[in-house]
């Protein structure tokens, strides 16, 4: 709906193609924009958190290999163009208004101070006809239904349901959300009950109620706490350290496996993207870290970060082990699959 809405309508771009804020800084978060860039945006380009999942769903799709290409890439396209959709919505409000909203009620202030020229032009007239109050909204949701709102609202005979338009969006939003947030739970008490199965066997046991029921708690408990007690602009950066880690790990997990499967000329295809990723979030992380969380005494954000950041070295670091191994590795076998692999692998 909103791809016809925007071909039909075909709105203006309000926001300018290079704002002061390209060297970072900016009012929401700030930070050089390289390497923060690379976990800012991150389920539009690419998302660790969407390859865990998806290894649950994805292989259900399958009847072939040859069907990964369709599902798999056919999946990032639509996703990259979800983002572009957003983008889009959110840059057809006029610059002051993207910021009033995106801007924290505390800092706009002194952001204003700073950048008269962004002063809020139209927010005012959305938020009376809206009936919301969309001033220091942060988080991307706000800007997203407002854009949305105001592109809908040019259709002919729209014109009168804008509150409509924007709530629809919220629902659609919260929706979402919510069901990554239902399924990411489910696969993180999966985890846990294996970790601790390591430890206590009962838990490995996935009919265990007792365990079933602790895991589900403790873990629902940990994402709630940092949401009652944080903010999105202190969340989401840590949100994108670990996001963009799972996906140089998967990445490097799946370098692994074409390796193992003598498939060494498709693995550079996975390699280098996945040592990129790694690469620039731990640059990130170290950078979160040490300007911002510690600076603002923001200690169990620190303390999170640098937990990932080690855990995932630590996954790291076993994977380039694997592969100096399975690179002198000269002999081979036969897989249940009738293919040639370097080691064969229980089931």
């Amino acid at each position: 709906m909103l791809a016809v809405g925007i071909v039909f309508v075909h709105p203006t771009i309000q926001m300018p193609a290079l704002t002061d804020f390209i060297h970072g800084g900016g009012p929401v978060i700030g930070g050089p924009v390289l390497p923060f860039i690379f976990i800012v945006i991150a389920c539009g380009a690419i998302s660790g958190f969407h390859a865990i999942i998806a290894t649950g769903t994805t292989p259900k799709m399958l009847g072939t290999e040859r069907e990964i290409l369709f599902v798999g890439y056919g999946a990032m396209l639509v996703e990259g163009f979800v983002a572009l959709m957003a983008l889009i919505a959110a840059c057809t409000l006029l610059p002051g208004d993207y910021f009033a909203i995106n801007t924290p009620v505390s800092d706009y202030a002194h952001f204003l101070a700073q950048h008269p020229e962004l002063k809020a032009v139209d927010l005012q007239h959305f938020s009376d006809r809206i009936g919301v109050d969309l001033h220091g909204r942060t988080g991307g949701a706000v800007s997203l239904a407002v854009g949305m709102a105001h592109i809908f609202d040019k259709v002919p005979f729209m014109d009168d349901v804008m509150a409509y338009w924007y709530n629809f969006a919220i629902m659609f939003e919260a929706v979402f959300i919510l069901t990554a947030i239902d399924a990411g739970t489910r696969v993180g008490r999966f985890f846990l009950q294996e970790m601790l199965g390591n430890i206590f066997p009962a838990f490995k046991d996935k009919d265990w109620k007792p365990g079933i029921w602790l895991c589900s708690a403790i873990f629902t408990f940990s994402w709630g706490y940092l949401v009652f007690t944080g903010n999105v602009s202190s969340i989401w950066p840590l949100f994108g350290i670990s996001n963009q880690l799972l996906a140089a790990c998967g990445l490097i997990v799946c370098t692994t496996m074409l390796i193992r499967m003598n498939r060494k000329k498709y693995a550079l295809f996975t390699a280098i993207p996945g040592v990129f990723m790694a690469r620039i979030t731990f640059w990130a992380g170290y950078l979160q870290v040490v300007d911002i969380y510690l600076p603002k005494r923001q200690l169990l954000l620190a303390s999170l970060a640098i937990l990932a950041m080690l855990l995932m070295l630590l996954v790291f670091m076993g994977t380039f082990r694997k592969w100096y191994q399975l690179f002198k590795t000269e002999t081979n076998f036969i897989d249940q699959n009738e293919e040639s692999v370097k080691v064969l692998v229980d089931r």
